[in-house]
């Protein structure tokens, strides 16, 4: 058995508990069972009051749905990893009740965007494990990008698990925690940039008489294709940029545009900003939780 195998099946034989039934925890949910890693029934959800959300995540997935305290509590403690997928407004108090509950026999995996390891552990004990990730709203599709960190006391099996299960919706880079804030620039707030430049162009191809269909999947198809040439090829984006400029042509001429009005500058500079918010942040939330 290799070891991915091995991996696969120690997480078939575990129990999975999300306190919190939001977007990503759906994610995570879905590439896990659509992809048979773990069976539904394996898996417990439970927020913090929107019992509907809970019964729809049943019905979709045939997951657990935990409304009764005593439950929630007999999840949480017998559980092999727990997710920490609860609104950040909500993740000082909801941890702070954890402390006594989890132990250091169980895995703690954070999507909290911002807060820190050092913070969790403080709160819920420093002896538990914990994983603390930086996903992306395209992990709903299957293709997120995901930032993996991890305390000094995950072993090596829980590495793997880790790593396997944000590899059922994407793909994962394993950083040191200081360089999850440049993660969350780059690839948290990424599709977002993307999303923009693809408004701008729809509304350009607009203004030129494209119907807005046709600008759309026009759009869509240009961004898609350049993306997957860039990974099939492996190639430089650089070299791919310049194969399709020809001098004197009219992609010069719009790169021109481009150069004049700052673009490269302000992407940079919005990936810095991006990155530089998600430390604010983790400050904010690492005081809130400290009261």
């Amino acid at each position: 058995m290799t070891t991915n195998e091995s991996t696969a099946a120690s997480l078939r034989d575990m129990r999975l508990c999300f306190y919190g039934a939001g977007s990503m925890a759906e994610a995570l949910i879905q590439g896990l069972t659509k992809r048979g890693l773990i069976a539904p029934e394996r898996i417990g959800v439970m927020n913090r009051s929107n019992g509907g959300r809970l019964a729809e995540l049943a019905e979709r997935y045939g997951v657990s749905p935990l409304h009764d305290t005593g439950e929630r509590l007999a999840w949480l403690r017998e559980a092999d990893i727990v997710f920490l997928a609860m609104k950040p407004k909500d993740a000082g108090a909801a941890l702070a009740a954890l402390r006594g509950v989890v132990t250091e026999r169980q895995l703690l995996v954070s999507v909290i965007a911002g807060l820190p390891i050092a913070t969790i552990g403080r709160l819920v004990g420093e002896n538990v494990p914990v994983v603390r990730t930086m996903p992306n709203t395209s992990s709903t599709i299957g293709l997120g990008a995901t930032g993996v960190s991890y305390s000094q006391n995950v072993p090596a099996e829980g590495r793997a698990v880790a790593e396997t299960i944000f590899g059922a919706v994407g793909m994962t880079a394993v950083v040191d925690e200081p360089l999850l804030d440049a993660v969350t620039g780059v690839s948290g707030s990424g599709p977002a940039y993307v999303y923009y430049l693809m408004e701008a162009m729809i509304d350009a191809a607009g203004q030129l008489g494209l119907a807005p269909e046709a600008a759309r999947e026009l759009t869509v198809q240009t961004v898609l294709g350049a993306a997957q040439m860039m990974r099939t090829t492996g190639g430089d984006p650089a070299e791919l940029r310049r194969k399709v400029t020809s001098p004197g042509g009219t992609t010069e001429a719009a790169i021109a545009v481009l150069d004049e009005s700052g673009f490269p500058d302000a992407v940079r500079r919005a990936v810095a900003r991006a990155a530089e918010r998600a430390g604010e942040l983790g400050a904010i939330m690492e005081r809130s939780a400290s009261k």
